[in-house]
């Protein structure tokens, strides 16, 4: 099992949007810091970096509002595969 790290996926998000405090931002779709453009951004960069795919009921605010969130989204699915 590949070893996911908050870090990483921190790295992940800042190439797809720089300027936001990630370890700390806990609202980033409800604060409207990311928008639907950025999600799928995100979606994409950790669909190949991490070889999953997310399903689409997994698209939703609450796995997307913080690193940390998507983080454990990305373990999960890492897990399930």
């Amino acid at each position: 099992m590949e070893d996911i790290k908050l870090e990483d996926i921190i790295e992940i998000l800042e190439d797809v949007e720089e300027g936001i405090d990630y370890e700390h931002v806990t609202d980033l779709v409800d604060g409207k810091h990311l928008d639907s453009f950025d999600i799928i951004a995100i979606i994409n960069a950790i669909s190949d970096e991490y070889d999953i795919s997310i399903p689409a009921k997994d698209i939703v605010p609450e796995n997307f509002n913080s690193a940390q969130a998507i983080c454990n989204l990305v373990k999960r699915l890492v897990d399930e595969d």
